[in-house]
């Protein structure tokens, strides 16, 4: 396994015990080693905006990160959720009051799509201390803890996070191929983007050659919480991923292919992320596209 399970996710009591100790640490004017830098990331494909979900009401201390403009560099050839440059990166999260000695606590509406595009780029960069809130800010609020109006509290103006590249492996679109032939690829947008039947949002339909459909939706229970690691690992080996090759997964723009690394990573699966996903695999016209089952 190449993360514990205890250093991927949180539950929502466990958070609620942290943010209380932080809380009573700001008041007692101590020092903020014991603090947690909360990430709100609620983003979902076109839309609502993820500022006016925050807005409306988020956990207390939390401070917003748009996935469009702090999660990516702008869309272009290298797909509609490129990479980040590290500065670029790095910039957004200190101004977010993330720190290298501090930990993170990341969260989205409740699925943990968008929280784990953020969990993602944190440990590709170098962050030791990730974890996303399983059920995300439909859980917190199902357990009864308040919530709060805009305005971060318990965070410093600025943090001292140093973005230093390829903690997690990454791929581009040749190694992607190359995976699809040798290892497991897995494509983790619904099934009928994969197959081709529908396509509303990038402008050519099918599916990288090779590549076995694995959509996120099964990763996760009817309330956004994580399958429990076992039926992960029993529903990825199902799929191919069986020790005897490297696993990868890709999407349509890298943002719920990160939450396919998440998942694969419960299960115990080391996995790469091709960032660029569909929407830079069509860029290329000479590049080959598969359609159907």
């Amino acid at each position: 396994m190449t993360e514990e399970t205890t250093d991927v996710l949180i539950k929502v009591p466990e958070l609620a015990g942290l943010l209380a100790i932080a809380a009573a640490d700001a008041a007692d004017g101590l020092a903020a080693e014991r603090r947690v830098t909360l990430l709100d990331v609620r983003w979902r494909l076109g839309g609502p905006p993820g500022r006016q979900l925050y807005d409306a009401a988020h956990i207390p201390g939390a401070v917003f990160v748009d996935l469009d403009r702090d999660l990516a560099a702008p869309p272009g050839d290298g797909g509609r959720h490129p990479m980040p440059a590290a500065a670029d990166f790095e910039k957004a999260m200190r101004l977010a009051g993330v720190s290298d000695g501090r930990p993170v606590v990341v969260y989205d509406d409740a699925d943990s799509t968008a929280a784990a595009r953020a969990w993602w780029l944190l440990r590709y960069f170098g962050h030791q201390s990730v974890r996303v809130l399983d059920g995300g800010f439909r859980a917190w609020t199902a357990a009864g803890y308040p919530v709060e109006p805009p305005g971060p509290a318990y965070r410093d103006a600025t943090g001292d996070f140093t973005a230093r590249p390829g903690h997690l492996d990454l791929l581009d679109a040749d190694a992607a191929a190359s995976i699809a032939r040798t290892g497991l690829l897995l494509d983790a947008r619904a099934g009928e983007r994969y197959r081709g039947e529908a396509e509303h949002v990038d402008p050519v339909a099918g599916h990288i050659p090779g590549a076995v459909s694995a959509p996120t939706a099964e990763n996760v229970n009817a309330d956004g919480t994580f399958r429990p690691a076992a039926s992960l690992a029993a529903r990825f080996s199902a799929l191919g991923a069986t020790g005897g090759g490297p696993v990868a997964a890709y999407c349509g723009s890298g943002v719920t292919a990160a939450h396919e690394v998440l998942a694969l990573t419960l299960a115990g699966i080391p996995a790469a992320l091709y960032v660029g996903s569909w929407s830079n695999w069509i860029t290329d016209p000479a590049r080959p596209i598969a359609v159907g089952p």
